[in-house]
């Protein structure tokens, strides 16, 4: 025996887990088939948001928020309806649902002093993502709940990574970078190790894709392993695998949300050890997706995150229908523009709503948040466009400027010449709009919808909901369109786990040695979020899960 434990994966949800187990005075193996230069995982890009129900942020911002109301969003949100298999017995569900409840009062309850314990503060402005479906009981976030952390994603890792570096100095922590796990090792019926190949040292820089060549073998022995090897939402044959048929065909073209690495190759490989998967047909892509003008692995792509007022239109050059809003409902939006039959939608704005509304997901795209310019992230209001956005006007392969619509459909053109858009079409639509701002009365449901987000003080504060105007008026030019592609991204579904974090087997019961967390488990459970996510419970779910199985697995050795 190595270790008491052995970890795969030295993502976010790897270093809790790995954190928990030694400061419980467990030995831990760390095993990771990328460079050190990743630790950290793809949790280090992000933007870090973190859900969080009734924090000070909030109530400092005047919004009334409560567990009660936090777990119907939750449940509107994930639609669960696997929850009893044919004969009765527990479905895919079931354990998905006692996670998602357990984390909404994890969420309402320690998640903030626990984080603020290792370090991690908020801007104190909270963010309203995933707005919803327009119902009380469905979809969205009735209230605003996305905590952006100081540092973004790169901050929360940041205190994790320095507490396994100090395990590793201490001997309780085994760190074992460029070693691809290929096989779990069973023994009499329990997990006890990993074996596989040891792969080329690869100097490449963080999220380059890196070489595959082995040069060795390994194997490590314990008397538990977690996986924690993330998602599929970098190996598009995966993704297309599973792409569930409710939401018409995957797109001829994927852009790649995450770096190379996140390939899904654990999933198989703890099948294959006797662990089971569930909702694999559940997942979560971007349709904001824009192909990143600097980009570090293949494929890599930026979310937009966008403020409410774009208009948006399909390929054909239709807009959008209620509630399909620029951040209202992500996978309700995809779903219909899948079944647009085209790969490509549109926003159309201009100069100032670009400037004040967009912003872009990932570490990189907010270095003042990131590396906490406080002055900087002070001045973002009266910016009038921020470096990040404007890199990707001047040189972003998806966005296009213009002084007139007509000129600025015929850039729209050139840049997809296999499906024309009619100028006269786009124009008709974007005036009718406009007619419905110059007063106080609407029947526009998106114009309702951006004088409700004025409502909220964040959102009129920082201009995220930018005041209302003319979209053709010339004093907010130039115009702006801007092609959006589908960008993928996290994995619902995953390893079927009890509330321990242990993985279970095809009849149910626990595989003995066996734990996981992160996205792999679906962030628990095998679908901590059912069919859809309410934003911020991507980086908190591997806080969560991680926690969970580390303390698990060290009370049970």
């Amino acid at each position: 025996m190595d270790a008491d434990v052995v970890v795969v994966g030295a993502g976010l949800a790897g270093l809790v887990a790995t954190c928990e187990l030694a400061e419980a005075g467990r030995s831990v193996v760390l095993l990771d088939q990328e460079s050190e230069a990743n630790l950290g995982g793809q949790a280090f890009w992000s933007f870090g948001g973190l859900f969080l129900v009734d924090s000070p942020e909030q109530r400092r911002m005047g919004i009334s928020d409560s567990f009660d109301l936090a777990w119907q969003d939750w449940q509107g949100t994930a639609g669960w309806d696997r929850l009893v298999a044919d004969d009765g017995t527990p479905g895919p569900d079931h354990w998905g649902r006692q996670w998602g409840r357990a984390y909404v009062e994890w969420a309402a309850g320690e998640k903030r002093s626990w984080l603020r314990e290792r370090g991690i503060t908020f801007f104190p402005i909270v963010g309203w993502a995933e707005r919803g479906d327009g119902t009380s009981g469905g979809h969205g976030n009735s209230v605003p709940r996305f905590h952006v952390p100081w540092g973004t994603g790169t901050g929360v890792v940041a205190p994790f990574e320095a507490r396994v570096r100090e395990h590793i100095a201490a001997g309780r922590v085994f760190y074992r970078p460029r070693h691809r796990v290929d096989e779990l090792v069973v023994t009499g019926g329990t997990v006890t190790g990993a074996r596989g190949a040891v792969l080329a040292d690869d100097p490449s820089p963080r999220g380059v894709a890196s070489s595959r060549e082995v040069v060795g073998d390994f194997e490590y022995g314990g008397m538990a392993v977690i996986v924690t090897s993330g998602g599929i939402g970098g190996n598009h044959d995966l993704v297309r695998a599973n792409w569930p048929a409710r939401l018409g065909d995957p797109p001829s073209e994927l852009l790649t949300g995450v770096p190379a690495y996140v390939d899904g190759r654990m999933i198989a490989i703890t099948e294959a050890a006797g662990g089971t998967v569930v909702n694999r047909d559940r997942m979560w892509h971007y349709v904001e997706g824009v192909r990143n003008w600097n980009p570090i692995w293949p494929g890599h792509a930026i979310r937009i995150l966008p403020g409410p007022s774009s208009m948006w239109f399909d390929g054909a050059g239709n807009r959008l229908p209620a509630p399909f809003f620029p951040g209202f409902d992500t996978l309700g939006t995809l779903d219909h523009l899948r079944h647009t039959g085209f790969d490509h939608s549109w926003f159309i704005l201009n100069s100032s709503i670009a400037g004040k509304e967009f912003a872009l997901s990932g570490s990189e795209q907010n270095l003042d948040l990131t590396e906490r310019r406080y002055r900087e992230v002070l001045k973002r209001p009266i910016t009038k466009v921020t470096p990040s956005v404007k890199a990707f006007l001047d040189n972003g392969e998806d966005w296009l400027t213009a002084v007139t619509l007509t000129e600025l459909v015929a850039k729209m053109n050139a840049l997809t010449p296999d499906a024309p858009l009619d100028a006269a079409h786009i124009e008709r639509q974007v005036v009718e709009r406009d007619r419905q701002v110059e007063n106080d009365y609407t029947k526009d449901s998106q114009v309702a919808a951006i004088r409700a987000a004025r409502g909220y003080r964040g959102d009129r504060l920082t201009k995220r909901a930018y005041p209302l105007h003319r979209i053709l008026d010339p004093k907010h030019g130039p115009l702006v369109a801007v092609r959006l592609r589908v960008l993928s991204r996290k994995t619902l579904g995953g390893l079927h786990t009890d509330l321990s974090g242990r993985v279970l087997g095809a009849g149910g019961e626990p595989v003995p040695g066996l734990y996981a967390a992160g996205e792999v488990s679906g962030f628990g459970g095998g679908g901590v979020h059912g069919y859809r996510a309410l934003e911020g419970t991507f980086v908190g779910g591997c806080l969560f899960s991680g926690r969970t199985a580390g303390r698990a697995a060290a009370s049970a050795l």
